[in-house]
Formats: C-alpha cells, structure tokens, sequence
C-alpha cells in the first residue's frame, strides 16, 4: 500500500499546482471519514457582519475555507480571511462554534470563529477568481441570497443562542 501511496504523490507532482490541489481534494473527500472547513463572522466598528459572494457557487456567505494538511484551524482561517477578503487577523479569534456539515458532504465539519473590531486589520481588497463581492452589512438587512446557514449563525451570535448542531 505505501508502494501505491508513494507512486501517486509522484504522479500528483507532475500536475500544475492548481489541478494537484482539485485532484488531491477530490480524493481525499472519498477516503477520509473526516473533513473540516472554518467560517469567520467578522464584525466592523457599526456592527455590520462581512459577507462574501463567490465565483462559482450562489449565495452570500461568511468567508472562510478548508482546513488543509498541516495546517490549524486557526492558521487556515487567517489564509482564508486574508484571500477572500483582506481581513488580516491579528489577535486570537473566538471559537464560537463546531457545526456538522453533511448536508454538503458526509463527515463535514465547520468550526466557526468571531472577530470583532481591533482583533483584525482590513487591507485593500478587489474581486478575484474565487470572489465576486465583498461587503458589510448590517444584520437586519442582510443582501438577498444570503444563505440560510449564514443567517441562522449571525442570529445565534448576536441573539446568544447556544450553536445548532447541524450548519
């Protein structure tokens, strides 16, 4: 088996970056029992919470990502915080919540964190690839095709309600 293993990290090394990263995911999502993503609810100085719209899926969202090898939780949200929007986390963000995610995939998990103003810095941020829109909004009006999931946990945090178990 370590045989095989060792031949297809070979053969991955031979794709672009990019395509290495999809094939990898694509894999690993079929074999491991466990896979793990973080959201973070960032909040400005008014209160208003940042959203995100990607590229290639629909919806507003909290910004965030998965949790690649080797990486920590806390780690792989400050990546995600800093491409997808330009939030440089700067101080420790709260841990407000573990979801299950399987709804999107088997054995998802989403930790989900809260910053709130003076835990981060913005930088100046344009659309990408992966991110059309970015934004703050205020909760009460939060932009059409927010998602469900993101609505229910800017309630939860800002209603004080325990987390749900499912996202």
């Amino acid at each position: 088996m370590a045989n095989a293993t060792e031949k297809l990290y070979r053969l991955l090394g031979l794709l672009p970056l990019k395509a290495r990263r999809r094939l990898t995911q694509f894999v690993f999502r079929r074999m491991r029992a466990l896979t793990l993503g973080v959201r973070g609810m960032v909040f400005d100085e008014e209160g208003r919470v940042l959203l995100v719209r990607h590229t290639y899926k629909p919806g507003w969202q909290l910004p965030g990502g998965g949790v690649e090898f080797r990486d920590t939780a806390e780690g792989a949200l400050a990546h995600e915080l800093l491409d997808e929007a330009g939030i440089e986390v700067r101080a420790r963000p709260e841990l407000f919540g573990i979801y299950d995610n399987r709804a999107i995939f088997p054995g998802d998990h989403v930790l989900l964190y809260v910053l709130r103003p003076g835990q981060y810095a913005r930088h100046p941020w344009r659309p990408n690839a992966e991110i059309a829109e970015m934004g703050f909004f205020t909760p009460d009006d939060l932009p059409a095709g927010t998602t469900a999931g993101t609505r229910r946990r800017i309630a939860e945090v800002l209603e004080g309600r325990p987390p749900a178990v499912q996202w």
